[in-house]
């Protein structure tokens, strides 16, 4: 009775992890929401004649995903969010300025088929990030909008067979031109990792 209650428990835990599984097929779209922090990789170029990086802090805010597969595991996924706020900061310590942005990225996806509740993925695309609402006490800051690679990986777990949580990492290659009172003080150079967790719905 003991080896058959062994068995049946093993059976059901195997069940449980390999059912339902979030596949995509053909035709499919998801639509996703969740929150996502943009972290600036450290040393941020050299603004303003300084001999040392400026710094960009991070921020975290609500982030948004449509994907349509164009083939079965194959996905065209837009990632949309709400504006981001970061300070600059030059290497004296003094404030540079604040700034808004907005990074939506485009980007093919492929979704690895497995036989579990967890479906790994990765992709490439492209970025397009606009900054806003720029503000100073140094005078009149801009930062020029950026096009730029991004990489992308993450991993949803299937919670039902059209529901899944996901766990997604983002490389993106950002770099501004800034001015300050119509003269150039160099890039920034951000370059973030994006990390986001957010819940998938297969429609």
């Amino acid at each position: 009775m003991k080896r058959m209650t062994s068995t049946l428990a093993l059976t059901a835990a195997l069940a449980a992890f390999s059912a339902p599984a979030f596949a995509q097929s053909q035709g499919d779209w998801t639509v996703g929401v969740g929150v996502g922090n943009v972290n600036p990789k450290s040393g941020n170029g050299l603004l303003a004649g300084e001999t040392s990086d400026s710094s960009i802090d991070s921020n975290t805010r609500p982030v948004f995903t449509a994907e349509y597969f164009i083939r079965d595991n194959i996905g065209i996924e837009l990632l949309a969010a709400t504006p981001f706020s970061h300070t600059v900061t030059l290497a004296s310590g003094a404030t540079a300025g604040k700034v808004k942005q907005l990074p939506p990225t485009l980007s093919v996806n492929y979704h690895i088929p497995t036989n579990s509740k967890f479906t790994p993925f990765f992709g490439v695309g492209i970025n397009y990030t606009t900054f806003f609402e720029e503000e100073s006490a140094l005078g009149t800051l801009e930062l020029d909008d950026s096009w730029g690679l991004a990489l992308n990986a993450g991993v949803d777990y299937a919670v039902s067979d059209r529901g899944a949580v996901r766990f997604n990492v983002r490389w993106i290659d950002i770099d501004s031109d800034v001015t300050l009172n119509g003269s150039a003080i160099g890039k920034a150079e951000i370059d973030p990792i994006v990390v986001s967790a957010s819940y998938v719905h297969r429609f």
